[in-house]
């Protein structure tokens, strides 16, 4: 099955199989194990157990200490994403935002943190620039998809 998934570092095309309980993505393997829980197989030996969680079109894969986002991009649709804006990957709480309008920041940095899912979820700038705006403050709400600020990209 062949599917394109935008993650943080940009648009992926993903090829899975499956064979019996295994699922194939490249040389990595996951397997479901009988008490349902997902154990991941890394190409570099590195193996352990998964919580995942779908939200809409979007995964959040929990492994090994980090998050991952991967958001299913449907076949002819656009795959740029919201220049320039960042947004709200799930539903959940904006528990602190870190920076101020005009504030220069770094790619990395991190911006807000929102809680989704129990879990806290650090918003990164993708690139180096200056806050143009913020949506939310602490303690608002947010909906999948919203939002939560925007920043002008240095060249």
């Amino acid at each position: 099955m062949e599917h394109m998934f935008r993650t943080r570092s940009g648009s992926v095309d993903v090829t899975l199989a499956r064979s019996d309980d295994v699922w194939i993505l490249g040389e990595h393997r996951a397997t479901v194990e009988s008490d349902g829980r997902l154990k991941i197989h890394l190409s570099n030996g590195i193996s352990g157990f998964a919580t995942v969680a779908k939200v809409g079109d979007c995964w959040w894969v929990h492994f090994k200490g980090h998050t991952f986002n991967f958001e299913r991009i449907e076949p002819g649709a656009s795959q740029s994403g919201d220049e320039g804006g960042l947004t709200a990957p799930m539903p959940g709480k904006v528990l602190q935002v870190l920076v101020e309008v005009g504030q220069t920041v770094s790619a990395g940095e991190t911006l807000m943190v929102l809680e989704a899912m129990k879990m806290e979820h650090r918003i990164l700038a993708a690139a180096s620039g200056s806050i143009t705006e913020i949506h939310f403050a602490a303690g608002e709400q947010v909906q999948q998809g919203s939002v939560l600020l925007a920043m002008d990209e240095q060249d």
